[in-house]
């Protein structure tokens, strides 16, 4: 009895150790977080000069104008590819040597280095088009950087489910294809949408890939709404520089530019503003989407 009451409590010390640790690690990054994205704050708010905000060459409005037009179009081409993609695998793929390679395809995919997205939407979406740089090339190569997070996201979140949501469905006279509409993807909305923050906080922070596809020049007149325009905000078809391009280009090639330090401060101020308000709205819009799925359940 001594014995085991001694292990008890050795098991005990061990068990509040550890959790203690992972506790300090957490906490450490978190500090780390939270001390970087302050010092970053700080340097922008304190950079801020008249006009930095304005659509002119001495603002930023058009990068930030770029940077949101641009994951939006990347968003709505990956989120249903890789919903689809994720689906397919989880729900209709037979387990084989097609599907593991499928999987392998995907998981190699997602560990490309950027620089080298970059180089093939260069050479498919430019080179090979004949257009000169522009957003939708920027798009489609973010698009290939998010597409494995968003199917990963979506196979797991359907393999997680309980066997209960399937069989219920069915049971009750459900096609497959209606069961995974009605049933199993609405129950996966919050984890699909976690996946779609991080993509989206990818494609808000990228350079490299849009370096060769998107371009570094942005020339628009908020007065012209012809979309076949070059100098329309909406036309795709033109070059559009993001807030990221900005601070690379503005603390290297724009050193001529009396407030380059200035902007590429407040630039990276407002990157990262953007990522934490997005992933905020996200995570808020999906904790009402699991409230009301629950509450449809009930």
């Amino acid at each position: 009895m001594n014995e085991n009451s001694s292990r008890y409590k050795r098991v005990r010390g061990v068990d509040k150790f550890m959790t203690g640790v992972f506790y300090g690690i957490g906490g450490f990054f978190i500090l780390l977080l939270i001390v970087l994205a302050a010092y970053i704050i700080v340097k922008g708010i304190t950079s801020i000069y008249p006009g930095v905000f304005s659509f002119t060459s001495m603002g930023i409005g058009n990068q930030f104008f770029n940077t949101i037009y641009l994951v939006f179009l990347s968003l709505i081409i990956s989120v249903p590819l890789g919903v689809a993609a994720g689906s397919y695998l989880a729900e209709y793929a037979r387990k084989g040597r097609l599907t593991e390679m499928i999987t392998m395809s995907i998981e190699a995919l997602s560990s490309l280095p950027s620089i080298v997205v970059g180089l093939f939407g260069y050479l498919v979406f430019i080179l090979m088009t004949g257009m000169k740089w522009n957003l939708l090339a920027g798009a489609m190569a973010v698009t290939i950087l998010s597409l494995p997070a968003i199917t990963t996201t979506t196979r797991d979140a359907l393999a997680a489910l309980p066997a209960h949501y399937r069989s219920g469905s069915i049971g009750l006279g459900a096609t497959r294809w209606q069961t995974l509409w009605h049933v199993l993807l609405p129950a996966c909305v919050p984890r699909i949408i976690t996946g779609v923050i991080l993509v989206a906080g990818r494609g808000f922070g990228e350079a490299a890939a849009l370096l060769y596809t998107s371009g570094q020049s942005t020339v628009l007149n908020w007065a012209n709404w012809d979309i076949t325009s070059p100098t329309c905000p909406l036309n795709v078809f033109r070059p559009g520089e993001t807030l990221s391009l900005h601070i690379w280009v503005m603390r290297t090639e724009g050193s001529m530019n009396p407030h380059s330090v200035e902007i590429a401060n407040v630039s990276s101020m407002v990157l990262i503003i953007m990522v934490l308000g997005f992933s905020l709205l996200a995570r808020y819009l999906s904790r009402k989407l699991d409230e009301k799925n629950k509450g449809a359940a009930k």
